[in-house]
């Protein structure tokens, strides 16, 4: 069993930065495709990033250029630099491990976006 904790969301302008941590306890992370997702009022959650075993991350065309996942297995932990917010990255950011067919979530963290 893997316990995920995600931390860091708040409130903030636009053109503000925020960084996520998403910290892992149970298992070590380092075999498992780590990602953010993010749910907004009213629509699904949808996947923003994500950062596979080997280290190769990929993300959704809104975020790209904007938005960085990293990993530090060493602490277990999975982060999420974000700059230049936009109103429309407001909602709950989640933090997902899976590797085969376990899929494991965090609890959520609210990231809002206005002036």
């Amino acid at each position: 069993q893997v316990q995920l904790v995600e931390s860091g969301g708040g409130l903030v302008q636009p053109g503000g930065s925020l960084r996520l941590s998403c910290a892992a306890s149970g298992k070590r992370l380092d075999p498992y495709t780590m990602g953010w997702y993010r749910q907004a009022p009213g629509k699904q959650r949808e996947l923003v990033a994500e950062i596979s075993g080997g280290m190769m991350p990929s993300y959704v065309d809104s975020v790209k250029g904007r938005f960085t996942i990293s990993r530090d297995n060493a602490k277990n932990i999975v982060s999420l630099q974000m700059n230049n917010l936009k109103p429309e990255d407001t909602g709950v950011y989640y933090c997902q491990g899976k590797l085969g067919p376990s899929v494991y979530w965090g609890q959520g963290t609210q990231v809002t976006v206005s002036s």
